[in-house]
C-alpha cells in the first residue's frame, strides 16, 4: 500500500474515514498533525507476559490486520504486572493518544478487586469485545492424574495438599474457574490453594515444573505443548466438547459448570470522538475480515463480538457480575488472600 501523505488539518474527520482512506494511516495522520512527531505505528499493548491468552490473541490480531491490508506493521509489546493493573496504569498515562489500544479481559476485571488501581476500566475508553474461549483444565503427562475423576478424589479429600494454578488474579477467569468448579465438587473454595502467575507463560513454566498440581487457562495458550503429548487435558468448561481435543466436558464428568473467557480490547481515556470512530472501525474491519475468520477457526475461539457503547455497557455488567459471584463464593477480596507467583 503506498504512503498517505499526513493532512495538514489537526483533526480527523468522518469524511475522511468515508473516502476510503485507510483507518489506521488516518489515525497516524490525525496524530502527526497534533503532535508533529511525524508518521507512526498503530501499537496494542499486552498487559501480562509472552504466552499469555492476551499475547496470543494480540499477536495473531496483529497478523490478521496486516495480512487483511487493514493495518501494516502494528506494534504488539508487553507490559506484565498485577495481572493487568500495570498495562492499565500505563493506558491511563496514555491519556488521549490514539494510536495504542490495551488487549484485555476478563482477568483484568479480576485484578481490579485484587490490587484496587487507581486507574480501573471504568476510566478506558471501550473499543470492542472481540471472543470467547473456554478454560482447560490441564496436568503434565506424568502427572498421577490420568483422568479428571482421580483429580477430584485427591482434591477433596485433601483441598491444600493438591494446588491449582493460573495466569490470572483473584477473579480472573484462572481463578474462577477452579473455583467454581471446587464448589460445584463440595469443595470450599476458600480451602482452594490457588497459586497465582502473571500469564499463561509463567504458569506454563510452573506446570512443567511441578510447582502446581494441576492449572486452568485458556486452549489456545498451550496448544503446542498439547499437541506435543507434554501436557493432557482431563477437561474443557464449555458447554461442548472442543472439535479436535480429546478430552470431556465438566459436565459430562457429573461437575455441573459451564464457564467461558472473552477477551476485548480498549483505548486509553480522553479520546476525541474522531479517533474514536477511527479505532473502532479498524477493530470492525478486522473482524469482518477473512483472515479473522480464519483465526477463530485455527485457535477454537468463538465469535463474540461487541463494538463501542454496548462493549462499555458489558464491560460495566460485568463488573457487577464478578463482584457477585466472589462474595458468593465466599471469595470477597477482603476476606481471602491470593497468594502470588511467578511475578
Amino acid at each position: 500500500m503506498a504512503p498517505t501523505t499526513p493532512r495538514p488539518t489537526r483533526r480527523l474527520t468522518r469524511s475522511v474515514v468515508a473516502v476510503g482512506v485507510t483507518v489506521l494511516l488516518a489515525v497516524v495522520a490525525g496524530c502527526a498533525g497534533r503532535s508533529g512527531a511525524g508518521s507512526a505505528q498503530l501499537r496494542v499493548l499486552v498487559p501480562n507476559a509472552p504466552g499469555s491468552g492476551y499475547d496470543v490473541t494480540a499477536r495473531t490480531a496483529a497478523k490478521a490486520l496486516a495480512d487483511a491490508g487493514i493495518a501494516r506493521g502494528v506494534e504488539v509489546f508487553n507490559l506484565p504486572g498485577g495481572g493487568g493493573v500495570v498495562g492499565l496504569r500505563r493506558l491511563g498515562y496514555e491519556r488521549g493518544n490514539p494510536r495504542l489500544l490495551m488487549l484485555m479481559g476478563l482477568g483484568v476485571v479480576g485484578s481490579q478487586y485484587a490490587w484496587s488501581p487507581r486507574v480501573t476500566l471504568q476510566d478506558t475508553t471501550p473499543v470492542a469485545r472481540l471472543i470467547e474461549e473456554p478454560a482447560i483444565v490441564v496436568v503434565t503427562r506424568d502427572s498421577p492424574y490420568h483422568d479428571l475423576t482421580g483429580l477430584i478424589t485427591a482434591w477433596r479429600a485433601d483441598p491444600a495438599s493438591v494446588p491449582v494454578g493460573g495466569g490470572s488474579s483473584a477473579g480472573g477467569p484462572d481463578h474462577l474457574a477452579p473455583m467454581l468448579i471446587a464448589d460445584a465438587v463440595g469443595i470450599p473454595p476458600r480451602q482452594v490453594s490457588y497459586r497465582q502467575f502473571d500469564g499463561g507463560g509463567d504458569l506454563l513454566a510452573a506446570i512443567l515444573d511441578h510447582q502446581v498440581d494441576f492449572g486452568v487457562s485458556g486452549r489456545s495458550e498451550y496448544a503446542d505443548q498439547i499437541a506435543s503429548g507434554q501436557l493432557r487435558v482431563l477437561a474443557v468448561t464449555s458447554e461442548f466438547r472442543i472439535p479436535g481435543m480429546a478430552a470431556p466436558t465438566l459436565r459430562e464428568r457429573d461437575v455441573d459448570v459451564v464457564f467461558t473467557n472473552w477477551r476485548g480490547i480498549v483505548a486509553p481515556p480522553g479520546l476525541g470522538e474522531d479517533d474514536v470512530a477511527a479505532l473502532r472501525d479498524v477493530v470492525a474491519r478486522l473482524h469482518g475480515s477473512a483472515q479473522w475468520r480464519a483465526v477463530l477457526a485455527k485457535y477454537g475461539w468463538t465469535d463474540a463480538y461487541l463494538d463501542g457503547p454496548a462493549f462499555g455497557d458489558f464491560l460495566r455488567a460485568e463488573n457487577d457480575r464478578l463482584a457477585h459471584a466472589l462474595d458468593g463464593l465466599g471469595l470477597s477480596p477482603d476476606a481471602t488472600p491470593v497468594p502470588r507467583s511467578g511475578g
